[in-house]
């Protein structure tokens, strides 16, 4: 397994990020600590949750996930050796469910935390992110842009002071963001210099063969500013894997169980992901994992973040980093994505 420095921090991540969502609703807490033990065996040193999950979200699944973590922290004794990242809600009409509707003012921020600590069974953060931004922007599949600063909310300004503090008082250790554009990054970089409070060193957002929309803009700050990329979604929601092909929806396949997540379902998105597929299969590898190695390849991408229901799945995505793609698959790669659009933001 290979070890990428987080951001500016002495902190070495392995390239491979254990994602946790299903955890709590596709998977239950034997399978999640079944998932941790295998991946930290095959050298996986950073798993990343969220307060909000299980996905989707309920209000009778919301903080499984941390509490299935903070029960295989407690027994396996491995909190040390492990860095734990987590997230901190925007606002969202959709989740009453979390505090009435989640904010990124102080109030929110600490008691997020304050409830996320307790589920970990941990007295710190690792990483700790903010899931998405307070203001309208186009994340979550939403494209385009409308100016809407009555919209804006809670300013970032209060929301990194919060994060700052946190980091200050080591209940954190650092912080990062998650969907947001080079504007809310830059922004949070400016913050942070011009009043000595703490740099977010990564960015959590989508990335992968439908959808490299984070090279145009994004790619360029992770390597100025040392805020790599933590993608997520590294499969399309499955669809990479060829397995929806031709209207198919096999048996306990998030597809198949979440019919409202179509941002990689619809029309261009088909036709490109059998190219991807055929190609996989003409040079002998298996779609996903060329689809997964693609990503982590990629310079600007600190980790690449695995999401799995089966161990058997968990093993083969994470055997893509083995895998080392060849200059002609690159190059067909390359032909396939200049001849057609992102699919999704």
């Amino acid at each position: 397994m290979e070890y990428r420095q987080l951001g500016h921090t002495d902190i070495q991540v392995s390239s491979l990020c254990l994602g946790t969502m299903t955890f709590g609703e596709q998977n239950t807490e034997s399978d999640a600590h079944a998932q941790m033990d295998f991946a930290f065996e095959r050298g996986i040193n950073f798993f990343d949750t969220a307060e909000m999950y299980a996905i989707p979200p309920r209000a009778e699944t919301q903080g499984l996930t941390e509490r299935f973590i903070g029960n295989w922290l407690r027994g396996s004794g491995q909190r040390d050796r492990l860095i734990l990242a987590s997230k901190v809600s925007g606002p969202a009409e959709w989740m009453a469910h979390l505090r009435a509707g989640p904010r990124l003012n102080e109030h929110h921020i600490r008691e997020a935390l304050h409830e996320s600590l307790r589920r970990l069974q941990t007295d710190y953060i690792d990483l700790y992110q903010v899931h998405w931004p307070e203001r309208q922007s186009n994340f979550f599949g939403k494209p385009g842009y409308q100016h809407a600063p009555d919209k804006d909310g809670i300013p970032i300004e209060e929301t990194l002071a919060v994060l700052s503090a946190l980091v200050d008082e080591g209940k954190l250790r650092y912080i990062g963001v998650s969907n947001e554009t080079p504007w809310g990054v830059m922004r949070y970089l400016e913050l942070a210099e011009r009043n000595g409070w703490q740099r977010i060193v990564s960015i959590q957002n989508p990335y992968n063969l439908l959808n490299r929309s984070f090279e145009i803009g994004l790619a360029e700050i992770a390597h100025r500013e040392q805020v790599g990329l933590l993608a997520y979604s590294p499969l399309a929601f499955g669809t990479l894997t060829g397995k929806y092909l031709q209207g198919a929806r096999p048996q306990g396949a998030r597809l198949t169980l979440f019919e409202g997540y179509t941002r990689y379902s619809k029309a261009p998105a088909e036709r490109v992901i059998n190219q991807y597929v055929e190609l996989a299969r003409q040079h002998g590898l298996s779609p996903a994992q060329m689809a997964l190695a693609y990503v982590t390849s990629r310079p600007f991408v600190t980790a690449n973040i695995l999401g799995a229901t089966t161990l058997e799945q968990l093993k083969e995505n994470i055997d893509s980093a083995e895998l080392e793609l060849s200059e002609d698959v690159l190059d067909a790669i390359e032909k396939i994505h200049v001849a057609c659009p992102n699919i999704a933001p």
